[in-house]
């Protein structure tokens, strides 16, 4: 260590000189740090990327704010208001602000740092014969500085910057989730909606069904068994009721604290019917998830940051410079206090010699934590991939079976009509006309519900896609 002071009444050297003195140590310290390459080599992802997915066809881009496509102004207000209110939205841009916050810090201790001290005191001592008394009054600036020779500053501030940057991509990875849920919610209401309706309707008309099967018994031309077994069907359907209005309360009650509100607030929402289902959207090709998924930008830079970590204990192993001053006045009094002044310029060199090889396993732990997380980057990709690539085949496979569904439902209704009039003739007992009836109405509940699987996968398909629009949300507000 090194220790050169200065005060007014013994200084011999000059300030030039010391600064020389002082330059010439660092030119030092710097030719050998030039020797010592601390950042490792940024790691490569090793994965094949296919040019097109499977499924992969020529089609007309969607709008960015993607559920702009289901045409719907009802969707379009609750997806803007569920952004603007969310307390989850809230939470991740105050992470995001904190870490801005402490990039700031980070990058400070770039620059020496300048504390100005003052200080007063007053003594009192008595040696049994007189009292004495002293006073002393300061004024000081004090600065310190560590030289970042080998770059563990500027990677510590490296680093600061690209946890910014990931919890930015949280935020937007927050952002695209929140829009789907909403959507979600939304064509989930709908199917309640229908279902509901075409509860009601089956329910009037099993009741019409009952009564003139009650009606034909009168007559003499129907048995009670007939009658028991109508009344069954009519009690099931009023039995389904209660299940379905709950679940459309709950739904209500999700998208409103979606949105940031209590969970009984009116959300205004009045759609009943699906919207009309557009092609597949343009998916690009898989590379671009690179760029447009945030969960995979994320993981990218946790490598990037776990990188200049390695630098950073790298640079830990190396010895430290810094420097520290010392400048301000003392005086008993305030009036001689200009008149006393002292002045101090420190320079110290710490280097590691021996710690049981605890330098080296942090530099380890490190590198491995690169190797840990270019894995996990790589299996983000594979895996936002993999979602695109179902969301694709599910949809295909929804569209398929809702077509086969409505083919059933044809000939189911084709069947009820000519068991009815075999019944009617007086051909066959009420048992056909039962089982054709049921089966249709089954199928016709099951086609809502394949209607809202398939609007679903588009939507996961549309979160698996990502995009650049939150970037956008957030600049605008």
């Amino acid at each position: 260590m090194t220790l050169l002071t200065f005060s007014r009444p013994s200084a011999k050297r000059s300030w030039k000189k010391t600064l020389i003195r002082v330059a010439a140590t660092a030119f030092t310290l710097f030719l050998f740090a030039c020797a010592h390459a601390t950042m490792p080599e940024p790691a490569e992802l090793k994965i094949p990327i296919p040019a097109t997915y499977t499924l992969y066809e020529e089609t007309a881009p969607v709008p960015d704010r993607w559920w702009e496509s289901f045409g719907s102004d009802e969707i379009n207000k609750l997806v803007e208001d569920a952004i603007t209110s969310s307390q989850t939205l809230k939470a991740s841009l105050a992470r995001l602000q904190q870490s801005e916050a402490l990039a700031v810090q980070a990058g400070a201790d770039k620059l020496p740092d300048l504390n100005l001290r003052a200080g007063a005191s007053e003594t009192t001592r008595s040696t049994g014969s007189q009292t004495l008394q002293d006073s002393s009054r300061s004024l000081t600036l004090v600065s310190n500085w560590e030289i970042d020779f080998w770059g563990r500053v500027r990677a510590e501030h490296r680093t600061a910057l690209l946890e910014v940057e990931i919890s930015r991509e949280d935020l937007y990875a927050a952002t695209l989730t929140l829009s789907a849920e909403t959507t979600l919610n939304w064509l989930e209401i709908i199917a309640v909606r229908r279902q509901l309706a075409l509860f009601r309707e089956q329910l009037e008309t099993n009741r019409t069904i009952l009564e003139l099967i009650e009606l034909r018994y009168m007559k003499g031309l129907a048995n009670v068994l007939d009658i028991y077994q109508q009344r069954q069907v009519v009690a099931e359907l009023e039995a389904s009721f209660p299940q379905l209005e709950a679940q459309l309360q709950t739904l209500y009650h999700s998208i409103a604290v979606l949105s940031g509100k209590p969970p009984r607030t009116d959300m205004g929402i009045t759609a009943d019917s699906f919207p009309e289902f557009a092609a597949q959207p343009e998916t690009g090709v898989p590379a671009d998830l690179l760029s447009k998924r945030p969960d995979v930008r994320a993981a990218g830079l946790n490598l990037r940051a776990a990188e200049n970590q390695v630098a950073a204990a790298r640079a830990g192993r190396l010895p430290s410079v810094s420097l520290s001053g010392i400048a301000g006045f003392s005086a008993d009094s305030l009036g001689d206090l200009v008149e006393n002044w002292l002045a101090t310029l420190a320079a110290n060199l710490t280097m590691p010699i021996f710690n049981a090889g605890s330098s080296k396993a942090a530099v380890t732990r490190q590198e491995r934590i690169v190797e840990e997380r270019l894995a996990s980057y790589g299996q983000t990709v594979l895996a936002a991939m993999g979602e695109v690539e179902d969301a694709m085949v599910r949809e295909n496979s929804q569209t398929s079976y809702i077509e086969g569904l409505r083919h059933q439902l044809t000939i189911s209704r084709d069947g009820f009509r000519e068991a009815v009039s075999r019944y009617r003739k007086g051909l066959s007992d009420y048992l056909p006309v039962l089982s054709a009836l049921t089966s249709t109405q089954r199928l016709e509940r099951s086609i809502v519900q394949a209607e809202f699987e398939r609007f679903s996968q588009r939507v996961k398909l549309h979160r698996a896609l990502g995009g650049t629009w939150m970037s956008q949300e957030f600049q605008q507000n």
